[in-house]
């Protein structure tokens, strides 16, 4: 708390200053292309990977990255209605271009899942960890993918691709895909260094973004 109240006054003080046209604009209306979708872990920092500025980012953040799927044609969550909310806010009013789901390693919620969901302690954390048990049921079907990487890992980056499915269960997503407006991408973010990854469906895995990569992904998004 300290240290909030701290970067507050140095905000007001050493940055405020440079961003005053940027806030007085945004604040008519925000206009972000980008729906992102990462986990609550306060280690990831995706303003500060991504190098965006307020504005850019349209930002979904729950524990696990997870996306409850649609129940039927209705389009209907099938579980608290925030994050179905916040996906068509973004995708219907704001009109983004495209939708990141953004894992991480060291993920506390992945490691949950691996040790037993039925051993969390708390009721609601264990029962909002139910939408990332088809990521586990996965890792035991494909004890091929990620191959080297350790075991709550190889889970995150799987979990990633199940949401992403999860995404397209809802009606309207499906719908923009179809029609070229939208396009979703899964990423990963590496802790240890500080490396984001995409999802190459061409070779299946996760791949670095180097300056190679990122040109190949530019080129793909036109």
């Amino acid at each position: 708390m300290k240290k909030l109240v701290k970067g507050i006054i140095d905000f007001r003080k050493n940055v405020r200053p440079e961003y005053r046209e940027t806030f007085a604009r945004l604040a008519l209306g925000q206009s972000p292309d980008t729906l992102f979708i990462a986990c609550s872990d306060s280690r990831v920092a995706p303003n500060l990977f991504a190098s965006t500025d307020p504005g850019d980012l349209f930002v979904i953040r729950n524990v696990g990255n997870l996306v409850p799927p649609c129940g039927g044609d209705h389009g209907l969550s099938t579980a608290d209605e925030s994050e179905a909310a916040a996906m068509e806010f973004a995708v219907s009013n704001l009109g983004v271009s495209d939708i990141i789901v953004c894992g991480h390693s060291e993920c506390g919620a992945m490691q949950a899942l691996l040790n037993g969901r039925e051993k969390v302690k708390t009721p609601n954390l264990k029962a909002w960890l139910r939408h990332g048990e088809k990521a586990l049921n996965a890792l035991d079907h494909d004890p091929n993918f990620a191959a080297g990487l350790a075991t709550h890992n190889r889970l995150s980056q799987l979990n990633v691709l199940e949401q992403v499915e999860n995404l397209k269960s809802y009606p309207i997503i499906r719908e923009k895909l179809a029609s070229g407006k939208l396009r979703v991408h899964a990423w990963w973010f590496e802790l240890a260094n500080a490396a984001v990854h995409f999802f190459d469906p061409l070779s299946g895995k996760f791949v670095e973004i180097d300056e190679e990569k990122a040109e190949q992904i530019l080129k793909s998004v036109g």
